[in-house]
């Protein structure tokens, strides 16, 4: 909803319908992840995607008729090779997409979203897709850490979904909820979307060095918030880093100790260290090796720099489980040389990890494309 929320937010702040159309679940080699979305304002403009280009033409048509009166609907796309290619989705995959009209009246809580998504606090919202009740589809319920509001149908319904989305809003993730029509859970009949919006998260390089400035500039492309930290302040300077969201004076381990105790790391952060001296690596690898998971922990240097770390963290007390979770040398075998490169092997290891991916080639593999998310 990120990308489209603008354009929601002037159709819905000036009384008038938008409809839009939610990837919910995909299957096989699917273009876009569940969230992606597509909006078709009052006037006709299409925002966003679902399918890359794939479905956007027969998607258009069916939130066209939201937009003029039509009812929340639950569609797919890609049942058979046959029905993919008729609509345009030639990967072959499958996807759910559900379609509905977005107003004051449909979604009165959106303005509330878009205040908490602005000003980076977790919010999520669970919406019915499916139920037998036509009265219950496209209803919304949100949902805070500190709480809930909306209505679903129910108070049994609420409560259920309320309580159990708090897990995928802690992860920052998305996905479906299978209740009875009444909210019963291990049972059928109603489906839910949750959607969840946190703040983007984040990349912790430390070592001011030109590797961390090509790595500081992958890591906004991909979506990270990017935190460099370096305790010499002759480096660590914001015009040295123009892509970093701040950049920080600091002891790496006090500064790294410091954002645990906040809470301010999650399991999507990934925390890449390049500066290959022991004063500063060891001391930052042992608070975070010890500390809460993370999503990604990973140190630059040669063979022997990485024979030497392992030695130093052992003697630190480090055990073999604990230094199990650290990529030394980081990196995928790319034969980088350029610092550019270089953060392209980096940002490849993590994303491998995310996705379950084997870092083959993709002509050397006869499975899916797309992995489930390990993360």
């Amino acid at each position: 909803m990120h990308d489209v929320l603008a354009a929601m937010l002037r159709d819905w702040r000036r009384g008038a319908t938008s409809g839009l159309a939610t990837v919910v679940s995909t299957f096989q080699s699917a273009p876009r992840l569940p969230g992606a979305a597509m909006l078709v304002t009052a006037d006709g403009e299409a925002v966003g995607s679902v399918s890359g280009g794939c479905v956007e033409g027969a998607v258009y048509e069916l939130a066209s008729e939201v937009v003029n009166g039509g009812e929340p609907v639950l569609v797919r796309y890609g049942v058979s090779d046959d029905d993919a290619y008729a609509v345009g989705l030639t990967c072959g995959g499958i996807i759910d997409i559900f379609v509905e009209p977005v107003s004051r009246e449909r979604f009165a809580e959106l303005d509330a979203v878009a205040r908490a998504i602005a000003a980076g606090r977790r919010v999520g919202v669970a919406t019915v897709i499916e139920h037998p009740d036509a009265n219950r589809m496209g209803r919304h319920l949100i949902v805070r850490p500190e709480g809930f509001e909306g209505d679903l149908g129910s108070d049994r319904t609420n409560q259920a979904v309320g309580d159990d989305t708090q897990g995928l809003l802690a992860a920052g993730r998305t996905g479906i909820l299978t209740y009875g029509v009444d909210g019963e859970r291990l049972d059928t009949g109603m489906r839910v979307f949750f959607a969840s919006y946190a703040p983007p998260p984040r990349m912790i390089v430390f070592g001011a060095i030109d590797f961390a400035a090509a790595l500081a500039r992958l890591g906004a492309f991909l979506g990270y918030r990017v935190t460099v930290c370096d305790a010499r302040s002759v480096f660590a300077t914001p015009a040295r880093f123009p892509d970093a969201a701040e950049v920080v004076n600091a002891w790496p381990h006090r500064y790294l100790s410091d954002q645990y105790a906040q809470g301010l790391l999650d399991s999507r952060t990934v925390l890449c260290v390049l500066t290959h001296d022991p004063k500063f690596d060891i001391p930052v690898l042992e608070v975070a090796l010890r500390g809460r998971p993370v999503a990604f922990i990973g140190a630059m240097g040669s063979r022997r720099t990485h024979e030497d770390r392992m030695a130093r963290l052992r003697q630190a007390g480090l055990s073999e489980t604990e230094l199990s979770k650290l990529h030394s040398p980081v990196g995928l075998d790319l034969g980088a040389r350029t610092p550019e490169e270089t953060a392209v092997s980096i940002a490849a290891e993590f994303i491998s990890q995310q996705w379950s991916g084997s870092g083959e080639p993709l002509r050397q593999l006869g499975e899916r494309i797309h992995h489930d998310e390990q993360l």
